[in-house]
């Protein structure tokens, strides 16, 4: 067999990475070198490979400079609306060819490190992942600031700046050990600190009704300082900025106290302050009331909201008085879109601001709050809603209690008018829950407070209006909406898969890159033998490649010919990674014959049980390297790039209405895998864009699972009916997969028999016959590649491009601009 071409051998064959002419790539070695000098100059003599990824990061770097002061100067002169995404997480991987990418730069530098004797591939494996994000959240963010400045729109994204992201994982002895994510370490050539822009963000203190109105007094003050990354867009010359928050103790910090006290000490208490942005919290999906998380969200929260009216009453045309206190325009510069409840703060907030400091009248600041805020919705899980303490906001945010109870008022008596003696109503819809531990609804503060609620896929959505915020759905249906997420095609397409893309280059070329649905000009291929043979010969060494990856890191020799079955997403009982063991565990017999939270424990558990399944069939000699169990170690945005590619199936299996949309099933899809999966999420859209009969789609529907809920779910039902689900379930308990330990699983087959709540087994045994058929279709290599081909072809919806332009219009009320700036 022919050796594949290396990935820097496919990127010359495609146009889309930008022609390296000549001129660009002298001009790219002569940069590169004079950076390299300049790195070395200082105190080495000897080059090291990170030596030569700075001097590249820099290179590239300086092609963005003039194109983002550019576009932060054309946004000043024309004054468009501003578009600002609030989020805790920004998931943004790497962005070294990312950057090349975008600006058009990829062949130039390619040709250029590869004169110097270097290899591109070898110095992007040097950066850092920013792992700013937990999943799927974090990485829409990302995805979202790509088609921001890919569409022209004037956004931000506005966040804070971990010291410390995800953490990074190991596997020890089959279990998960966590270790910090010291991604800074080296330092980060894309972010630029703005310490003239550095902000007051003030804690604790006390509030004080005053005849010139309300003070909060006596606070605690913790400076925020600005750290700017460029974000640029395909090939359009925009340059937008993402601007993340770090925490400065400000100099006179526990010094005020003028009682002499220990200086030194003092001083060490500074990290106190400092701590706010030390670290992520590694929670996906689950709410840990926990006061330094409060804190990490006002911070962000305080810092960006000074900032946006900094700049409002700085733009040229913010209102027709000099100082600019008039506010009335501001829904009309400022949009605010919240990613969950997690920056919710923002409305209280931005109602102190307006009444306390800006002296606008109650009923006015509310209208404009409402106006300039949307919420967007991520789960309907209720462990993670978040419901803060009122006592912590008591002693954290007295003025800002204060103003919840106020907004908390006005909407009751307003509830109470429309619905009169409906107590019961009156408790469901407030923001304050009554009990033993008053507490406050983040998600209902952001439904009242926003002009528009919208979930990220069709059924969520649906779910969102007929369940979680039913109440409030009949109050203002006009409110809620729908914005199926999307992915950007740069990153998921371009960047990790150049020999796919190439192919459909050749056959559409490059327009769909900005327009994802011309991907509908590949459905005449479908049987065209030759395009056939090109996305299966892509697919191919896309595998080897991976393979060989497995290979030197993970020390593990897969048969690159057997199917590449990928389950990758964060561990959580509803992503139901348990549903996959068991059918592994039933493969395998059928070779042979015979944390802190609640969830964390079991996830844990989970992973341990994937590595020991794995010892078992890796190395069972009747198995061979038919059946191969692989836990993918510390999984994140840089790992993605490479197992996405080339992955043949991919597992979208939670139970249905309990992932909210998905964006792993779309990337999936758009680079030639099949999808096996239940109607949930964005998979309900996938099958209607592709057609049903494409996709592996099997198991309970939402109204399945609502009626085993009333009839009541008995697991033991299906543990007595299916003697292969027996067997697999006998065999976890009996210590089968863990002989040195027997009972080692016994608290997951406990929860799996008695406190199941998605339903693992109920599954189950759809779930295996749909697995026969993809076997059987796998056999058949040229159906298989049929397929395929229709689902990329039918993929386009899923660009967050069309995502953004949705948000654009219908909730921003601004027109994207494909405008090129000089």
């Amino acid at each position: 067999m022919a050796k594949p071409l290396t990935d820097s051998e496919k990127r010359k064959q495609i146009s889309v990475r930008g022609i390296a002419g000549l001129g660009d790539v002298a001009e790219v070695r002569k940069s590169f070198n004079r950076h390299l000098h300049f790195t070395l100059v200082k105190d080495r003599n000897v080059a090291t490979p990170r030596d030569y990824f700075f001097a590249l990061a820099h290179t590239v770097r300086d092609h963005l400079v003039g194109r983002w002061i550019r576009t932060q100067q054309h946004y000043y002169e024309r004054d468009p609306k501003r578009i600002y995404y609030l989020s805790l997480e920004f998931y943004m991987g790497r962005t070294l060819q990312n950057t090349m990418v975008n600006l058009g730069l990829q062949n130039a530098c390619d040709e250029a490190i590869y004169q110097l004797g270097l290899d591109l591939e070898e110095l992007e494996e040097i950066e850092e992942d920013a792992g700013l994000g937990n999943g799927g959240l974090g990485r829409l963010a990302a995805c979202f600031l790509d088609s921001m400045a890919t569409l022209g729109l004037a956004a931000y994204g506005y966040g804070i700046r971990y010291e410390f992201g995800i953490f990074n994982q190991k596997i020890v002895n089959g279990w998960q050990v966590e270790e910090a994510d010291d991604w800074l370490r080296y330092g980060n050539p894309w972010e630029k600190a703005r310490p003239e822009y550095m902000l007051p963000v003030h804690f604790y203190g006390r509030v004080e009704h005053t005849p010139d109105g309300v003070k909060w007094l006596d606070t605690q003050v913790v400076l925020a300082m600005p750290y700017d990354t460029p974000v640029p867009g395909y090939k359009n010359n925009t340059v937008n900025t993402m601007r993340l928050w770090s925490a400065k103790a400000p100099n006179d910090f526990k010094l005020q106290d003028f009682n002499v006290g220990d200086y030194i000490e003092a001083v060490l208490d500074r990290n106190l302050a400092e701590n706010i942005s030390r670290v992520l919290y590694p929670n996906d999906n689950f709410f840990e009331g926990k006061e330094l998380r409060l804190k990490q969200e006002y911070f962000v929260v305080a810092a960006t909201l000074q900032d946006i009216i900094r700049r409002f009453k700085s733009s040229k045309f913010g209102c027709r008085d000099p100082v600019r206190t008039c506010f009335d325009t501001f829904p009309d510069k400022v949009a605010i879109q919240l990613n969950d409840t997690h920056p919710a703060l923002s409305i209280p907030e931005l109602m102190r601001i307006l009444v306390d400091v800006e002296k606008v009248d109650w009923d006015k600041a509310w209208e404009i709050t409402k106006k300039t805020c949307a919420y967007t919705n991520h789960t309907v899980l209720p462990e993670a809603l978040e419901r803060w303490p009122v006592s912590m906001f008591e002693k954290l945010l007295p003025r800002h209690l204060d103003i919840i109870y106020a907004i908390n008022q006005r909407h009751l008596d307003h509830v109470a008018a429309l619905f009169p003696g409906d107590v019961d109503r009156l408790r469901r819809m407030s923001v304050i829950e009554e009990g033993d531990c008053k507490r406050i609804n983040m998600a209902h503060l952001c439904v009242i407070g926003s002009h528009a609620v919208n979930g990220v896929a069709r059924i969520h959505s649906e779910i969102v209006k007929q369940s979680v915020f039913k109440d409030f759905y009949e109050l203002e249906p006009e409110k809620f909406q729908n914005k199926t997420n999307g992915i950007t095609p740069r990153r998921w397409l371009l960047l990790c898969n150049p020999g796919l893309a190439g192919v459909v280059v050749e056959k559409i070329g490059e327009e769909f890159l900005t327009d994802l649905s011309q991907l509908k000009k590949l459905l005449p291929l479908v049987s065209d033998e030759a395009f056939i043979r090109d996305v299966a010969k892509v697919k191919q060494e896309n595998k080897l490649k991976f393979s060989a990856f497995l290979e030197k890191e993970y020390k593990v020799k897969i048969n690159p010919s057997s199917m590449f079955d990928v389950h990758v997403k964060r561990i959580h009982e509803y992503k139901r990674q348990l549903l996959n063991c068991l059918h592994v565990i039933t493969l395998y017999n059928r070779e042979c014959g015979p944390g802190a939270a609640p969830g964390y424990h079991m996830a844990k558990m989970i992973i341990k049980l994937v590595t020991s399944i794995g010892d078992v069939v890796n190395h069972d000699p009747v198995v061979g390297d038919r059946l191969k169990v692989i836990f993918l170690e510390n999984y994140r945005v840089s790992l993605a790039e490479k197992v996405i590619p080339a992955a043949d199936l991919s597992q979208q299996i939670s139970t249905a209405g309990t992932e909210a949309s998905g964006t792993g099933n779309m990337k999936f899809m758009l680079n030639g895998a099949l999808t096996i999966g239940t109607m949930d999420g964005a998979n309900v859209e996938m099958a209607e864009e592709a057609g049903v009969e494409n996709l592996f789609i099997f198991g309970l529907r939402v109204e399945d699972v609502e009626a085993l809920d009333r009839k009541g779910y008995n697991a033991r039902e299906f543990y007595d009916r299916l003697p292969e689900l027996k067997q697999a379930v006998d065999q976890i308990s009996s210590g089968f997969f863990s002989p040195r330990e027997p009972d080692c699983f016994k608290d997951v087959v406990n929860m799996l028999m008695h406190h199941d709540r998605f339903k693992v087994f109920a599954d189950y045994e759809a779930y295996v016959q749909c697995q026969a058929q993809v076997d059987q279709l796998y056999r058949n290599p040229k159906e298989w590649t049929k397929k395929v081909i229709r689902n990329i072809a039918c993929s386009g919806k899923f660009s967050s491009d069309r995502t953004i332009t949705e948000y654009a219009r219908d909730i921003w009320g601004v027109e994207p601009s494909d405008l090129q700036i000089p």
